[in-house]
C-alpha cells in the first residue's frame, strides 16, 4: 500500500480514525515510512489534487507543467495532453466543447492539421 489518508470532522475524530488505522497497521503488519508521512495536516495533496476543509483544487506544479507543453506536432501528442487535461476535468468549465477541435484529431480518417481552433483550444485548456 503506497497512500492512505485519514480524516474527519473534528481533531477528537481524526486522532480515533488515526488510532484504528494504526491498529489495523500493526494487526496485518503492514510497514509504514515515517519519513514520508504528514500527520494532523489541514491540507495536502492527494491523488494530484490539493485537498482541505475548503474543498478540491488543482495542484499548480502540475498545471505549470502542462502550460509549458508546446503545440502538438502529432496525433499521439494530441492524445496525451488530452490525457492529462482531462484528469482536470472536473475544474474546467465545458472541457468538452473546449477540447472538441483537439479530439477531432484523434479520429481515423482525419488529416492531422494543428489549425487555428485547435490552437485556440490548445492554450484554452492549458491555462
Amino acid at each position: 500500500m503506497d497512500d492512505f489518508t485519514v480524516y474527519a470532522n473534528s481533531f477528537e475524530a481524526c486522532l480515533s480514525n488515526l488510532s484504528k488505522v494504526l491498529k489495523r497497521r500493526i494487526d496485518t503488519n503492514l510497514v509504514l515510512n515515517f519519513k514520508k508521512c504528514h500527520f494532523m495536516v489541514t491540507e495536502g495533496i492527494v491523488f494530484r489534487h490539493l485537498v482541505s476543509n475548503r474543498g478540491i483544487k488543482v495542484d499548480k506544479s502540475n498545471i505549470d507543467i502542462i502550460s509549458s507543453l508546446p503545440n502538438p506536432t502529432f496525433v499521439r501528442k494530441v492524445r496525451s495532453f488530452l490525457e492529462h487535461a482531462g484528469f482536470y476535468r472536473r475544474f474546467i468549465k465545458s472541457f468538452s466543447k473546449l477540447a472538441l477541435p483537439l479530439s477531432r484529431l484523434l479520429q481515423t480518417d482525419m488529416e492531422f492539421k494543428f489549425d487555428q481552433p485547435c490552437i485556440e483550444a490548445f492554450q484554452e485548456l492549458k491555462n
